[in-house]
């Protein structure tokens, strides 16, 4: 269950979207204009803001501006009737997550927030496994005390596929699939060999090894 503000103030499709809200559990608020949009993010917290460009007072964008400023970690899906390139172009140059063009399902919009939801949550969970390390999807790097650890593309992969499900054991095999295309004959053998070097790079003996099954992250490595 996530905590919505919807900003929309056309009637039906407030109506309409506010029940497919709640029937998948989420907690709504409902606003009508920008300016009660901001109210209200000032006084509450919120995972996702779906906004509408075109209402009353303060545009849907200016309240996307506002949230990235403010609030920089909650979702943002703009929706709107207008598709030009220009404003889309401007909505994504403001971080939002995703925009939806008018009209819309309401059960793609659903599944728009709860991949949004999910990406949003691996992250957090990666960023929350130590206080010292971090890794950086985006970037391809992994940070220790803020200090880049200079891992290499297939050393990265492993240490994200491992610390995105820290309670699970990787076998050497589901690892190469992850790190590897799944057309090239990689020998398992060499997953130690990454394992290696990764290890001599990091500071805490994060990565455990389970006899006969493969490899795990271990959150309360120590130095």
């Amino acid at each position: 269950m996530a905590k919505i503000i919807f900003l929309e103030d056309e009637p039906t499709i407030q109506e309409v979207t506010t029940e497919y809200f709640k029937m998948a559990g989420h907690e709504v608020t409902v606003v009508r204009d920008g300016k009660e949009a901001i109210d209200a993010i000032d006084k509450a917290t919120f995972e996702v803001a779906v906004l509408d460009i075109m209402v009353p007072k303060i545009s849907g964008m200016e309240v996307l501006s506002y949230i990235r400023k403010n609030k920089p970690d909650m979702a943002v899906i703009m929706l709107s009737a207008l598709d030009d390139e220009q404003t889309q172009v401007h909505a994504f140059n403001l971080f939002a997550d995703d925009y939806i063009i008018k009209p819309f399902s309401p059960i793609l919009l659903l599944k728009r927030i709860e991949t949004i939801l999910h990406r949003r949550v691996g992250k957090t969970q990666e960023k929350k496994e130590t206080e010292e390390l971090l890794i950086d999807e985006e970037a391809y790097q992994a940070f220790y005390k803020k200090q880049s650890l200079y891992l290499t593309v297939s050393e990265f992969l492993l240490l994200k596929t491992l610390a995105s499900e820290p309670n699970r054991v990787f076998q050497r095999e589901q690892l190469i699939q992850k790190i590897f295309q799944e057309d090239i004959c990689v020998n398992d053998r060499i997953i130690d060999a990454h394992v290696k070097n990764l290890r001599k790079k990091l500071p805490r003996n994060y990565i455990k090894t389970v006899i006969g099954v493969g490899y795990q992250f271990d959150r309360e490595a120590k130095e």
